[in-house]
C-alpha cells in the first residue's frame, strides 16, 4: 500500500519558496501579523439606540460641562457690550441708525437680545441638562458608598503607599478592638472584616464636589427665573410729591417676559425732604458727604404710614422690592401768568444735572391755558439753565453743588411747541421748530437769570414769569429681582463645595492583627489615599503612635516602638505574615 503526501503547494500552512527564513520559522503565525489589507471589513453599527447613549455620555461628561459653561461666559459677553432691546431700546434703535450694516447682522444674529435669543437658551439648557446628568448618577453613587462598609484589608498591606508594623504580646482581639475604637474616635467610618478593623474618612470631599455642582444648577436656575420674572423701573420725585406703585407712575420701566403687573408689590411713599452734604475745602471740595432722603411710606392701600430714610446702598426693602436712592437734582418752583395776570402754570420743574457741581438743564413747557396781550391762545416753552452756586466770571457753570447762591438762567418761546404732533418728546428737550422767541428792547432775544423771588416780565405785556423758590428732588429705583436670595446661597455653597472637594482628602485605614509563627501578634497598620497627599503617611504615624500606647500589653511587647511609616511601601515587620 502507497503513501502519500500532499503536494506543497497544496499544504494551507507551507511557506513560498522564496520566503525569507524569519517568515518560514513563524508559519501560521507569520500570515497572522501580515499588514496585507483584509478583503472585506465589517464595522458594528450602532444603530439609534446606541447614538442615543453616545451622545448622552458625551452630554454628561465633565468636559463637555466645562466647555458649556465656557459658552455661556462668551455668550454673555455680546449681551453687557452690545446694547439690549430689554434695558434700552433707544440705544439700540441709535445703533441701528449709525450702523445699518453691522445692526442688521447683529440683529439676525440675535445679539440685541443675546439673553432670549435661541443660541444662548440653547446652551443654557444643555448646560442645565449636562450638569443634571453628572450629578444624578454620581449622587445615587454617593449614597450607596455612605449604605456600604469600607473594604477590607487587601492581602499584602506593605504594597500600600502608607505603612507600619511591630509586633506585641497582646492577643489580636485586643488590638482590633482598640483600633476600632481608635478610629471612630477619630471620625473614620470603622467596622471590623475577619482579621482586620477597615476606617475610612473624608467623604466630605465628594459631599463638596456634589454640592458645588448642585450649587451650579442653583444659580443658573436663580439667573434663569430672575431674569424672567424681573423688573425695574425709575421714578423722579420732587419734595413734597408722592409715588405709588404702579406701572403708569414710573418714568421709565423694563420688565422680564414671564412679568405681570400683578407681580408689583403694592406700596407707596412721599419725599418729605432731601438732605445733601459736602466737603467745602480742601483737595475734595464738594464731594458728597451724605445723600439721604426722608420718606414716609405704607404697605398695600391701607397700610399704616412709616417714616424711614434711604440712603446709598441702604435701600429700603418692601416684600420682595427694594427701593434705591440712585440720583438727586434741584427743581426751581415756577409761576407763570398770561396777558391778563391769570396763572396758567405753578410747579417745581426738575432740572437734569449736567456735571458734578449739579449744573442742570431743563425746560419749562405751558401747553394749555396761555393767552398771549392778543388774547390769542399760545403754548410756552422756557429754556432753563440752573446753578446752584453762581459765582461771577463763571455764568455758565456752578462752582459748587449745594444752593449757596442760585440762580435760574431763562430763555422764553412761544408758538406751537409739537407735543399734538403725535410724535413722542422729552419732558427735557424743547422743539423750537414751530416757536419764536420773545424780543428784549434791543431787540435781542429775550434772555435774563432770575434769584429766588424774581420776576421776568414778558415784553408786550405777553405775561411774567416768576422763581419762586428751589425744592430739591430724588430719583428712586424700584427693583424686584425674585430668586436672588437663591443665587446667593447657591454662590456660598460653591464656594465652600470647592473648597472641600480640594482640600478635604478622602483616605482609607487598615489595621491588621494576627498570630505570627512564634506565637507573638503582627500588628500591620497601612493607609491609603483616593487621590495622591503627603499627609497619609503623617496620619497613619499618628494613628499607630496612639495604638501602640493604648493597647494594654504593648508595654510588655518585644519591640519598644512600631517601625517608622514607610511611603513606599517596602516596610515589612519580622514575623509578619503576609
Amino acid at each position: 500500500m502507497s503513501k502519500t503526501t500532499p503536494a506543497a503547494s497544496d499544504a494551507p500552512d507551507a511557506p513560498a519558496p522564496d520566503a525569507p527564513a524569519g517568515d518560514q520559522d513563524l508559519g501560521a503565525a507569520g500570515s497572522q501579523l501580515s499588514t496585507a489589507p483584509a478583503e472585506s471589513l465589517s464595522m458594528p453599527t450602532l444603530g439609534v439606540i446606541g447614538w442615543a447613549r453616545w451622545f448622552w455620555r458625551q452630554l454628561t461628561s465633565m468636559r463637555v460641562a466645562l466647555l458649556l459653561l465656557l459658552l455661556v461666559a462668551l455668550g454673555a459677553i455680546p449681551g453687557s457690550l452690545i446694547p439690549q432691546t430689554g434695558t434700552d431700546a433707544t440705544k439700540v434703535a441709535d445703533f441701528v441708525k449709525n450702523n445699518p450694516t453691522l445692526g442688521d447682522v447683529y440683529d439676525k444674529l440675535g445679539l440685541f437680545h443675546v439673553y432670549s435669543s435661541v443660541w444662548f437658551s440653547a446652551i443654557y439648557i444643555l448646560l442645565f441638562v449636562s450638569l443634571i446628568g453628572c450629578i444624578v448618577p454620581r449622587t445615587w453613587q454617593f449614597v450607596g458608598q455612605l449604605r456600604s462598609r469600607p473594604p477590607g484589608a487587601p492581602k499584602r498591606l506593605t504594597r500600600l503607599p502608607a505603612y507600619t508594623t511591630w509586633r506585641t504580646e497582646a492577643e489580636p482581639e485586643q488590638v482590633r478592638e482598640a483600633a476600632l475604637a481608635l478610629l471612630r474616635k477619630k471620625r473614620f467610618r470603622a467596622h471590623l472584616a475577619g482579621d482586620n478593623v477597615a476606617g475610612e474618612k473624608g467623604y466630605l470631599r465628594e459631599v463638596g464636589n456634589l454640592a458645588f455642582h448642585i450649587a451650579l444648577i442653583v444659580m443658573l436656575t436663580a439667573f434663569a427665573w430672575g431674569q424672567l420674572f424681573k423688573s425695574e423701573g425709575n421714578k423722579l420725585v420732587v419734595e413734597g410729591d408722592g409715588f405709588s406703585n404702579t406701572l403708569i407712575s414710573y418714568d421709565d420701566f423694563k420688565s422680564g417676559n414671564l412679568f405681570s403687573t400683578d407681580d408689583l408689590v403694592p406700596f407707596s411713599f412721599t419725599l418729605n425732604k432731601f438732605t445733601g452734604t459736602y466737603e467745602t475745602s480742601g483737595p475734595n471740595t464738594g464731594t458728597p458727604r451724605l445723600y439721604q432722603a426722608a420718606i414716609t411710606y405704607s404697605k398695600g392701600a391701607y397700610g399704616k404710614d412709616h417714616k424711614t430714610l434711604v440712603k446709598v446702598n441702604e435701600p429700603l426693602e418692601i416684600g420682595d422690592a427694594k427701593v434705591y436712592l440712585t440720583a438727586h437734582g434741584y427743581a426751581p418752583l415756577i409761576t407763570v401768568r398770561d396777558g391778563k395776570g391769570n396763572v396758567v402754570f405753578h410747579d417745581a420743574v426738575a432740572m437734569l444735572p449736567l456735571d458734578s457741581n449739579v449744573t442742570s438743564t431743563g425746560v419749562i413747557k405751558v401747553l394749555d391755558g396761555y393767552r398771549n396781550a392778543k388774547g390769542v391762545s399760545e403754548q410756552l416753552g422756557i429754556s432753563a439753565f440752573f446753578l446752584p452756586t453762581y459765582t461771577k466770571g463763571s455764568e455758565t457753570a456752578s462752582t459748587f453743588p449745594a444752593l449757596n447762591n442760585p440762580v435760574l438762567n431763562l430763555t422764553p418761546y412761544h408758538g406751537d411747541l409739537g407735543v399734538n404732533s403725535g410724535i413722542p418728546q422729552s419732558v427735557y428737550q424743547l422743539d423750537k421748530s414751530h416757536v419764536k422767541d420773545f424780543k428784549d428792547a434791543k431787540g435781542q432775544e429775550l434772555r435774563d437769570n432770575l434769584k429766588p423771588g424774581q420776576t421776568m416780565r414778558l415784553p408786550n405785556g405777553a405775561g411774567s414769569i416768576t422763581y419762586e423758590s428751589t425744592r430739591q428732588w430724588a430719583n428712586f429705583q424700584v427693583v424686584q429681582q425674585p430668586a436672588s436670595g437663591w443665587a446667593l446661597a447657591g454662590a456660598l455653597t460653591a464656594i465652600f463645595g470647592l473648597a472641600a472637594s480640594l482640600f478635604i482628602q478622602r483616605r482609607r485605614v487598615w489595621v491588621r492583627a494576627v498570630k505570627g509563627a512564634d506565637g507573638v501578634t503582627v500588628v500591620e497598620m497601612a493607609g491609603l489615599g483616593r487621590s495622591e497627599s503627603a499627609k497619609v503617611p503623617d496620619e497613619l504615624g499618628e494613628l499607630a503612635g496612639v495604638l501602640f500606647d493604648q493597647v494594654p500589653s504593648l508595654s510588655e511587647a518585644t519591640e519598644a516602638e512600631p517601625d517608622g511609616v514607610s511611603d513606599s511601601g517596602a516596610a515589612s515587620a519580622e514575623g509578619a505574615e503576609n
